[in-house]
């Protein structure tokens, strides 16, 4: 049996698909559905049961001796959430009680984190999760601070000789896209935002650039196709003497203009892009570069390449998007 929290959402859900397609054995999803159409995303699954997440533990307990992993893609995500309390009870007190559980149970344990804890880029995006190096990062908002306090946690403890699960890897996505990603509203990726526009050839607006170093468009991000996130979870799955924390990105950053543009020309359209000033709330909170390093995974032995921008959003688009059937 295999535990996804956060299952019924963009990666959780992903994570499924592949799991299933591999014939890993019995599939829990502990998720909360609520009233859109995120149960869509499961749809297509058979799964052995759904877990409200008030009920996780009690479930884990019951279930014990078949658990084998947990795959752990739970959490408050939107980088715009302000209730502090709600993400810090969500994010990091949770992830705690499931790597306690984890470590107690013998179970394989594989977490999100994000490359939100690496702030405004300053100290870089070296994966490097040694005590000392995560204490210089500073990340700009609740959502990433949450994700870094657990990374820090689990640092802590490996250094400290603590028991830990047999396996245990935390992962720091970086900009994922992919399908299943359409209940999130405004915290979609830029490209499912995009579609729509360009499918009606009608121009987007990005946001301008408030910095001097970037022109408006040039904003830079390391995008990373959905399907590359799940391979490195799948790798992961079947080497389970692999443990750290790694960055999952494609090590390219690529510009909003980049992006932008691919959407359209994936319709056989040209781009039409204008733009408009960064939000008040958000712009001093606004990252402008990021870029995986991503030399520890390789070193751990991981060598699939990665998926071009292009390639990537030729496929979301032309295999999903544009297609009367979106979900996977």
């Amino acid at each position: 049996m295999i535990v996804v929290t956060g299952g019924a959402g963009f990666i959780g859900s992903n994570v499924l698909a592949a799991l299933e397609a591999r014939g890993a054995g019995k599939l829990v999803v502990c998720d909360r559905l609520r009233s859109n159409d995120k149960w869509k995303n499961i749809a297509k699954r058979e799964l052995a049961d759904i877990v409200h997440p008030e009920q996780l533990f009690d479930f884990l307990e019951a279930n014990r001796k078949h658990v084998q992993a947990i795959f752990h893609m739970g959490a408050i995500s939107a980088t715009t959430e302000t209730d502090g309390d709600k993400i810090a009870a969500n994010n990091f007190s949770l992830s705690l009680a499931l790597w306690k559980w984890c470590a107690m149970s013998n179970v394989r344990f594989i977490y999100a984190s994000s490359a939100a804890t690496y702030g405004d880029g300053t100290q870089g995006f070296d994966d490097d999760w040694s005590v000392d190096h995560l204490a210089k990062l500073q990340p700009l908002n609740a959502y990433g601070w949450s994700k870094h306090l657990f990374d820090r946690r689990v640092a802590r403890k490996i250094q400290q000789g603590s028991r830990k699960p047999p396996q245990f890897a935390g992962l720091k996505f970086f900009n994922v896209y992919g399908p299943n990603e359409y209940h999130k509203g405004g915290q979609q990726s830029v490209v499912s935002q995009i579609y729509p526009h360009a499918k009606q050839d009608a121009a987007y607006q990005l946001f301008k650039s408030h910095n001097p170093n970037y022109k408006d468009g040039g904003q830079m991000r390391d995008f990373i196709w959905i399907d590359d996130v799940v391979e490195v979870m799948m790798w992961l799955y079947d080497n389970p003497n692999v443990s750290g924390i790694y960055n999952v990105g494609t090590g390219q950053a690529r510009s909003f203009i980049d992006l932008a543009s691919q959407v359209y020309r994936a319709l056989g359209k040209e781009p039409k892009i204008k733009f408009q000033d960064t939000p008040i709330a958000i712009r001093d909170k606004y990252q402008y570069f990021t870029q995986a390093s991503m030399t520890n995974l390789r070193a751990a032995g991981y060598d699939k390449p990665f998926t071009s921008l292009e390639d990537g959003v030729t496929k979301y688009v032309q295999c999903y998007l544009d297609r009367p059937d979106r979900y996977k």
